[in-house]
């Protein structure tokens, strides 16, 4: 049974305040529509946020990490001990995503939602209901009770977080992108060959062996037929990590904060979330198209355009932290740009 607060209809976007962000973009001195996707950002914030001056200046980082049962089949490149030295590296502040929090002024929060490690580590929070997913290639990878946890797990960091103008989501953990495809084959309807890639960089064999895991686990779990609930899906074939971001997308949504979306798990979650709560939708906004096979269609599916295309695939929320500084500068340009009247400059006859 899912908690209740996960259906919970979101706030509408404040169309009196898109109003009035587009009538100012009217004013600013520059031709209509010459900063593009730049201007419709602002607009879009300043609806999302309900205020006249959109801002993007705090935005914390929230990486949640888990691991995988699947791992045992071969599906990774990497062994699973990498996914809690890299919740240390993290902490140390020597992985990617540290490096762009530090440079951006973000704070940056791991949460251990589902690993294997059985000792806190410092620096991390610890919030999860058991130690890795299991092998959903011989059961259910998660009961319903802790999907349920998960989605609390992924509230209770929004919460912590405090009030931010935007929040950025990234995962951690070996195996992932296998859970991720399986997820997004089962609730797109779609074979795994369309959603599977090479993840943290497996040969073409490599990948062929996921594809046919992932394929056989959504025959073992009935996810080809029609009518699946997306709960069925998360404990099917789910990860706790996947699962806490689903649920921290959904939470900051009801608290009116827009969550900037990473890569293509970040992207799967997000459609889990939809998915279960289609009124999220509004708040998600895509930084940019990871070269990881499969974010294309779930990125379509979510009717999202991203905003920068670098053939990203490291994860980490780090796609979302490249791409930050462009909303900071679409919020001011939009607040801070002279209107014709302003400037006394003549606007067009």
């Amino acid at each position: 049974m899912l908690p209740e607060w996960v259906r919970q209809r979101c706030p509408d976007i404040s169309a009196p305040h898109r109003e009035i962000a587009l009538a100012r973009q009217a004013q600013l001195t520059k031709p209509a529509s010459s900063l593009g996707r730049l201007e419709h950002l602002a607009c879009e914030l300043a609806g999302l946020q309900e205020t006249e001056e959109p801002r993007a200046t705090i935005a914390p980082i929230v990486i949640f990490a888990g691991d995988h049962g699947v791992v045992a089949q071969g599906v990774s490149a990497y062994p699973q001990e990498v996914t809690i030295a890299m919740m240390a590296n993290f902490a140390g502040g020597g992985a990617a995503i540290s490096v762009l929090a530090r440079e951006l002024g973000s704070t940056l929060e791991v949460v251990d939602a589902g690993t294997l490690t059985q000792s806190p580590i410092p620096g991390i929070v610890t919030d999860k209901p058991r130690h890795g997913s299991r092998d959903f290639s011989q059961q259910a990878a998660l009961t319903s009770t802790e999907v349920a946890f998960a989605l609390e797990c992924g509230k209770r960091a929004v919460l912590r977080a405090g009030t931010p103008d935007v929040l950025i989501f990234g995962e951690m953990g070996i195996g992932n992108t296998t859970a991720s495809a399986a997820i997004a084959a089962a609730l797109l309807g779609i074979g795994a060959e369309q959603t599977t890639g090479s993840g943290t960089g497996v040969d073409a064999k490599g990948r062929a062996l996921k594809t046919r895991v992932i394929d056989q686990a959504l025959v073992r779990h009935g996810l080809t037929k029609p009518g699946l609930s997306v709960e069925d899906v998360l404990c099917a074939v789910g990860g706790l990590e996947i699962i806490a971001i689903s649920g921290a997308i959904i939470a900051a949504a009801e608290r009116r904060t827009p969550v900037l979306i990473d890569g293509f798990i970040v992207s799967v979650a997000a459609l889990a979330a939809v998915r279960l709560n289609p009124s999220c939708r509004s708040y998600l906004l895509a930084s940019h198209r990871s070269a990881e096979q499969g974010h294309r269609l779930v990125l379509d599916a979510l009717g999202l355009q991203p905003l920068i295309d670098l053939d990203l695939r490291l994860g980490e929320g780090s796609g979302a932290a490249i791409a930050l500084p462009l909303l900071r500068l679409a919020c001011a340009l939009h607040n801070n740009m002279a209107t014709f009247a302003e400037a006394a400059v003549p606007d067009r006859a």
